[in-house]
């Protein structure tokens, strides 16, 4: 539930921002609206992994949901593009902090030879906070206005706080107290090399997720559908269809075989966005688009904790979730850029995409060195 409340409050923006901006006289800026965004979690990964590992994964799933209380409430105080990206930036301290701890947190309660099913759950919870939020945005900017949205987004951040600090109790054995000095962040504590495998792999696939982000409302509209949340929904009702299939599958048959497959129909989707002359085949590629990233997303965490140390779990999920943030980063910049609020260059930026998102299963095919985490999981369950 909290992870739900969550995911919506900080989703459910994401669709009106690009228009917001531009009557801020910030149209050329809205590739920034997702990479500072993006910029600021991922700066912030190591601080939150080390803290999740130290003072327990509660505390840093509380500050990253009161970050979106605070944020949601200050956009309709903003006045000019550079305080509303100056905020943004802050703004990405709470995905850099939230879902490392709840990561940790969910891995904490299952065991491991069901961990990527569980990861589907945690997985579909932020799933369906997508799915309502854009939804919800978008038509209380409509029947209302923008600000309200801000109010109504601040609201579901403070319900998830409600759960964190009301109904859950701290996972993490033997915990420290804070104290400032486990903020100095150490040359070896920015980085968990066990994960490489998990972190290339989310570089590549969350290329596209930063692009759709940024251009998909632009691109909705050019199409001539209204509700620029509407490919939001039906990527997630896909998404939401496959995933506890896809974690059960990857718990029986291994994360490297769903993740090659679903790069592939990743970059699949892309193509055909490419390709979308209507409104049909723009929702079919969202579902498509959907599908791909419910088999990856629950696979590929799971696949991150497997080769983790138990002691550093917080350090390698903030390192799998940095490549992501890069990844969605440079998206949102990179396609902004093709795009230039030029709707010729759609076709060029979605296939350009596609070869990027192809690249993940490529390199699972035939540069990745796999190791036999089976065995690994076996030794630590006997430990």
């Amino acid at each position: 539930m909290s992870n739900a409340l969550f995911s919506a409050s900080f989703n459910m923006m994401i669709p009106e921002l690009p228009a917001y901006l531009t009557k801020l006289g910030g149209e050329d800026y809205k590739g920034y609206i997702i990479g500072v965004f993006t910029l600021m979690a991922g700066l912030s990964r190591p601080f939150s992994g080390k803290l999740t590992d130290t003072i327990g994964r509660v505390p840093v799933m509380v500050f990253g949901s009161l970050i979106c209380v605070v944020c949601s409430l200050m956009y309709p105080l903003v006045s000019s593009v550079g305080a509303f990206l100056l905020l943004r930036f802050f703004h990405g301290f709470s995905t850099g902090f939230k879902p490392t701890g709840t990561s940790a947190y969910v891995s904490d309660l299952v065991p491991a030879n069901r961990r990527g099913e569980a990861m589907g759950i945690i997985g579909l919870a932020s799933i369906i906070g997508m799915a309502i939020g854009p939804a919800i945005g978008g038509w209380v900017a409509v029947q209302w206005n923008i600000n309200v949205m801000f109010q109504l987004s601040a609201a579901f951040a403070l319900l998830s706080v409600v759960i964190l600090t009301g109904a859950m109790k701290e996972t993490l054995p033997n915990k420290q107290p804070f104290r400032f000095s486990l903020l100095r962040i150490h040359r070896d504590e920015l980085f968990e090399p066990l994960v490489w495998g998990p972190v290339i792999v989310t570089f590549l696939t969350f290329f596209s997720y930063g692009a759709v982000l940024t251009i998909i409302p632009d691109y909705s509209t050019y199409l001539g559908i209204t509700n620029k949340g509407l490919f939001f929904t039906f990527y997630t009702a896909s998404s939401m269809g496959i995933r506890l299939v896809a974690g059960k599958v990857s718990d029986k048959y291994g994360r490297i075989p769903i993740l090659k497959i679903s790069a592939l129909v990743m970059a699949a989707s892309m193509a055909m966005l490419a390709l979308a002359v209507n409104p049909a085949i723009l929702l079919a590629a969202a579902l498509l688009y959907g599908m791909a990233t419910g088999l990856n997303s629950p696979a590929v965490t799971a696949w991150t904790v497997d080769l983790s140390n138990p002691m550093y779990k917080g350090r390698a999920l903030a390192s799998m979730y940095i490549a992501m943030e890069a990844g969605i980063g440079l998206g949102a910049w990179g396609s902004a850029l093709i795009y230039h609020n030029h709707a010729s260059r759609f076709p060029l930026t979605f296939f350009i995409l596609a070869g990027i998102t192809a690249m993940a299963t490529l390199y699972l095919s035939f540069f990745h060195v796999p190791k036999n985490y089976e065995e690994q999981l076996a030794r630590k369950q006997a430990n």
